[in-house]
């Protein structure tokens, strides 16, 4: 699979970070992937992951599988 163009990605972070500037963002708009970047360092470069296993990912988080440090 070739790599998305993120050039135009409309890029946001949840609402859940208020002010806080230690967080991913995520672009939507693509098909059948989800691009994620650090939100402090927006030049550089983002992971792109199939849209089944971000949801996949996010299902497990919401559900409290992952211990909050």
């Amino acid at each position: 699979m070739a790599a998305p163009d993120l050039s135009r990605a409309r890029w946001f972070k949840s609402t859940f970070s208020g002010t806080e500037t230690n967080c991913v963002e995520v672009a939507n708009g693509f098909v059948e992937v989800i691009p994620v970047r650090d939100s402090k360092d927006p030049s550089g470069g983002a992971l792109v992951f199939p849209a089944d296993a971000w949801a996949a990912f996010v299902a497990r988080v919401k559900a409290g599988e992952f211990p909050i440090a």
